[in-house]
């Protein structure tokens, strides 16, 4: 089969490899009908994830038909459509009891990886993400191998199309996941720091959940022009000023927002100290977003993180936190939780994801598409491709 795979920073290639087959009773094999390249994907692109290996297999958000089911699959069968979580779950140990599905104990053989003399606990496996979380080939290919598939995959109704669908194996439950942890409701003011497909997946969750004020900070010119287009948000760019936060409580009469999303993470565009320090890796992030989220959300209020980030954090002012009382939730998404609830709100019209697709793309095209999205060419926003 075509798949997309790996071979270094900046390189990506398609090319032919091993068809996957059925490896547990648990497995399904999916032909693959819609993939996205992710904003999580361009950190692998840009060579800032570790573990990864010359032809690993790329792409965690997709969907298609299953075409092989094993023996233990009671859950979906030949000829389903469905969407698959880009996390791995196995249903049953502590933490997916709980319904905390990034954090399985089971599916990750990477769990507990020695990467420069650190002990790494990585939750849940995901496909085509490194080593660290498992080494599963992913879904930017003709097909699939879908582990635990009697708790992953959801099957999908006739009648909408795999565009409207295939965001809920990522994006989205990851923004509705913020905008929840964010505690917004009716009336409530956030601002949603980074424009990418999360951060506008969170606008939308969080108008669907009647906030009063959503104020979007980036630099990317296209992407606040179609998020105050499309949901309506106050845009702020940071190239303009050095202190979107300042902006934010002025606007909000020197009180700041109720909630912040940091929708951006660890490749934020921070100082020239921060750079020099992640440079020689002394430093695992950039924590300027993060600094501007704890600045510019109220006393007593709430940061949430969906955005990735990996080790130390230079500047993390947790003196201001504690002073000011703030709450903070963060952490992978636990994709399974949300996707029911997701998909009745796509099929009653209540959230509209393939709004922000710019690229359509063939498989063909996917190393295209990666330079599309690296350097938001053309206006790109969102990518899918199709086999």
């Amino acid at each position: 089969m075509k798949a997309l795979t790996y071979h270094g920073s900046r390189d990506v290639r398609l090319e032919t490899v091993a068809d996957p087959g059925l490896q547990h009773d648990d497995d399904i094999v999916l032909r693959v009908t819609a993939t996205a390249i992710c904003g999580s994907d361009l950190h692998i692109y840009r060579g800032k994830i570790p573990a990864m290996e010359t032809g690993d297999v790329l792409g965690h958000e997709f969907m298609g038909i299953v075409e092989e089911v094993g023996s233990g699959v009671t859950r979906v069968r030949p000829g389903d459509r469905v969407v698959v979580p880009f996390t791995i779950a196995c249903g049953g140990c502590f933490f997916c009891s709980r319904s905390l599905f990034a954090a399985c104990e089971t599916t990750n053989p990477g769990r507990g990886a020695i990467l420069n003399r650190k002990q790494l606990r990585p939750g849940a496996g995901m496909f085509g993400y490194s080593h660290l979380y498992g080494g599963y080939a992913g879904g930017q290919a003709e097909y699939v191998r879908v582990p635990k598939a009697n708790v992953g995959p959801l099957v999908l109704p006739p009648g909408l199309p795999d565009e409207q669908v295939l965001f809920l194996s990522d994006i989205l439950p990851t923004g509705y996941q913020a905008v929840i942890n964010a505690e917004v409701q009716e009336g409530s003011t956030v601002a949603i720091f980074g424009a990418g497909p999360v951060g506008l997946m969170a606008a939308a969750c969080a108008q669907m959940q009647g906030a009063a004020r959503i104020f979007m900070i980036d630099n990317q010119t296209d992407r606040l022009a179609f998020a105050l287009r499309t949901y309506g948000v106050e845009t702020l760019n940071f190239d303009d000023s050095d202190d979107p936060a300042a902006e934010i409580i002025e606007r909000t009469d020197g009180r700041g927002v109720d909630a912040c999303i940091d929708a951006v993470g660890f490749e934020a565009k921070g100082s020239m100290l921060e750079t020099a320090l992640t440079a020689v890796r002394l430093e695992g992030s950039s924590g300027k977003a993060l600094r501007q989220a704890m600045a510019a959300v109220r006393r007593g209020g709430v940061v949430s993180v969906p955005g990735v980030y990996a080790g130390f954090i230079h500047g993390f002012l947790f003196g201001d936190a504690f002073e000011k009382g703030l709450t903070f939730k963060m952490g992978q998404t636990h994709v399974q939780q949300h996707m029911p609830y997701l998909l009745d709100c796509i099929q009653e019209g209540r959230l509209k994801p393939a709004a922000i697709i710019s690229h359509r793309l063939t498989l063909d095209e996917a190393v295209r598409g990666y330079k599309l999205f690296d350097t938001a060419e053309d206006g790109c926003l969102k990518v899918v491709l199709t086999p």
